[in-house]
């Protein structure tokens, strides 16, 4: 993933875990606007999340950040 989805990862994921709290889970589509205007771009998240790390539709914000932040 290029850095700037990965940064956009993390700013929902912040915003999201001081809205509602440390177990807010979340999905993919979360990261992206209701109109789909990069279709690339998604289907590469949707490639990490599904794919390569075989993660539920809905995971906790939390789980989701860190594993963004681990990635090189």
């Amino acid at each position: 993933m290029n850095k700037e989805i990965k940064s956009k990862i993390i700013e929902v994921c912040d915003a999201k875990i001081a809205a509602k709290g440390e177990n807010v889970g979340l999905s993919f589509y979360a990261f992206f606007k209701n109109k789909n205007d990069n279709p690339k771009l998604l289907m590469e998240v949707a490639q990490w999340w599904i794919l390569e790390n075989k993660l539920d539709h809905f995971e906790k914000a939390v789980k989701i950040k860190e594993m963004v932040k681990s990635l090189n």
